[in-house]
């Protein structure tokens, strides 16, 4: 709960500390005592506390009600074990916070690049996958070596973190101004700006974005005495470039966010129960480092199984045993995958359903497998039109969809290629094994359209595009106004041109079927007249000679 409550002052403060009363005017649910209590750490606040708290912070509600779960799992735990009282060393789905800092291990070298990158240039961006922890990174891993004593480099005038959220400019204007040098330091003010994409995935305002990404750019001047510090999707490194003065900015001052190493993995995984004077059992680390390394995302999913093992440990110690008598790596996945489905909307379900299912190849006499989309085809599921049916333009839903899904670990994104976090959610999952198991069938047939599309596109979309009768069958649930829900644009434009095509050859046949038999007919009849026209003419010379 202290660590809970922390956390949610910390975000008042990111937020440039309005007050309770501020906070209890835009959000008129609550009073200023609840926020007060809310952030004391006497007990747990409720759900629907948390989430109007945040909203009056501008913080991301779904990310706070993933942390709220797990610290009400938590909480429940430690009642039950009598251990309420020590902190888990291991922040689960959750990142890293800038309180975290002692926690935090296994990204030395990327911070120390950073930090010199940093000294270099005063606008630098750091670009990582889904899952690689770029939150964590720059909350737990460079703010509190900013904020050491002991820093080695000119000491900040302020160091400040802020996410963009839906209006970046007219919510963080305030801080993009450099604080005033005081006796303690006459160095720059840090501006880390974490989650830098939703300037382009929540600001539908291309004004205030403009305005944000300009006023970040112009503290590159070093009258400004600001250094920015941009935390961001790799996948969205093509939005950035999009901006000619970011674009310059960061040409010569990116750092991509690699995978961890084996032997930072060990740390990752040992030096926090060091920390707390915990230990991991040898066996355990091991098991985590074969299941995680060169594994795209597998961060948080190794975190929350540190966590969920913690939570069984016998006495001070982590054991194997433990974790796999909760189903090891694929049970954590499990348990994830279900709150989080739990979590949606029957529309949004829907949605997940068709985006979890894209991502499977199903086997036919082999395994079912990951498999890999293209983010384009993730999130243009639904995207027809579809006013007939009531549904309207499902595209945007879609994307809202698989940004949830990776914020909760499900599905990571690294540049334009979407994945399932972990190959182990295809037979570990109940729900999805369902899935599978009740549309196999039906699933193949989509991933034969899936590729014949991309083909058919690669080659221009030719319009006389043929599909066999047979296939065609197959397809004829995708073929119908409510089958067309699962489908990206491109499929739904590939059916209709093939079904074009066949209907042509029908049409074309029916009118040989028609057209051969008539001119047959006249054929015969022209034959006849003919014949008919022959014999009156040499009749009468016959009968002349026989008279």
């Amino acid at each position: 709960m202290a660590a809970f409550a922390y956390a949610l002052r910390r975000l008042r403060q990111e937020a440039g500390g309005p007050a309770y009363s501020t906070m209890a005017r835009r959000s008129a649910a609550y009073s200023v005592t609840t926020y007060s209590r809310a952030a004391g750490g006497e007990q747990l606040p409720t759900l629907p506390v948390v989430l109007a708290y945040v909203a009056a912070c501008g913080g991301d509600p779904a990310e706070w009600e993933a942390r709220w779960r797990q610290a009400s799992e938590d909480v429940a735990a430690g009642r039950s074990s009598g251990a309420d009282a020590e902190p888990s060393p291991y922040r689960g789905l959750a990142r890293f916070e800038p309180g975290d800092g002692d926690l935090f291990f296994g990204r030395d070298r990327l911070v120390a690049d950073l930090l010199g990158l940093a000294g270099r240039h005063r606008l630098v961006c750091v670009f990582g996958a889904s899952g690689s922890g770029t939150s964590s990174l720059l909350r737990a891993g460079l703010i509190p070596r900013l904020r050491d004593p002991g820093y080695a480099g000119e000491r900040p005038a302020a160091v400040r973190i802020l996410t963009p959220g839906r209006s970046p400019f007219t919510t963080h204007a305030p801080a993009l101004v450099a604080a005033a040098a005081g006796p303690a330091s006459d160095g720059d003010t840090w501006l880390v700006v974490d989650q830098f994409e939703e300037v382009f995935g929540l600001c539908d305002d291309a004004a205030e974005r403009a305005a944000f990404i300009d006023a970040l750019v112009a503290a590159a001047d070093p009258s400004r005495r600001l250094r920015v510090v941009l935390g961001v999707r790799a996948d969205f490194r093509p939005r950035c470039l999009e901006h000619p003065g970011l674009a310059a900015a960061i040409r010569d001052a990116s750092l991509p966010l690699g995978r961890m190493t084996q032997a930072e993995l060990r740390e990752a995984i040992g030096r926090p129960a060091a920390a707390r004077r915990l230990v991991v059992e040898r066996a355990l680390t091991e098991a985590l480092v074969e299941e995680v390394a060169g594994r795209a995302g597998g961060l948080p999913m190794l975190s929350h199984a540190l966590r969920e093992t913690w939570r069984r440990r016998t006495g001070r110690t982590l054991t194997l045993e433990a974790y796999e008598r909760m189903g090891g790596m694929r049970g954590v996945l499990a348990r994830s995958a279900e709150a989080a489905y739990a979590r949606l909307d029957p529309d949004r379900a829907e949605t997940a359903r068709q985006i979890m299912l894209r991502l499977v190849a199903p086997g036919a006499g082999a395994v079912d497998a990951r498999r890999p989309a293209t983010r384009a085809e993730v999130a243009s599921i639904g995207a027809v039109p579809g006013a007939e049916r009531g549904g309207g333009d499902r595209g945007g839903a879609a994307h809202e969809v698989l940004e949830a899904l990776v914020r909760a670990r499900l599905v990571t994104v690294d540049g334009d290629r979407v994945e399932l976090a972990h190959e182990g959610l295809v037979t570990a999952w109940p729900r999805l094994r369902g899935w599978i198991e009740q549309d196999r069938e039906a699933l193949r047939v989509h991933r034969w359209l899936t590729e014949a599309a991309d083909a058919w596109e690669a080659v221009g979309r030719d319009r006389g595009v043929r599909i066999s009768p047979v296939r065609l069958a197959q397809l004829g649930d995708l073929a119908t106004e409510a089958g067309r829900a699962r489908l990206t644009a491109l499929e739904a434009d590939f059916i209709a041109a093939g079904l074009a095509t066949h209907h042509r050859t029908i049409r074309n046949r029916q009118i040989v079927g028609v057209v051969i038999p008539l001119l047959s007919s006249l054929a015969l009849v022209s034959g006849a007249a003919a014949w008919r026209q022959r014999r009156r003419h040499h009749l009468p010379a016959r009968r002349s000679h026989g008279s």
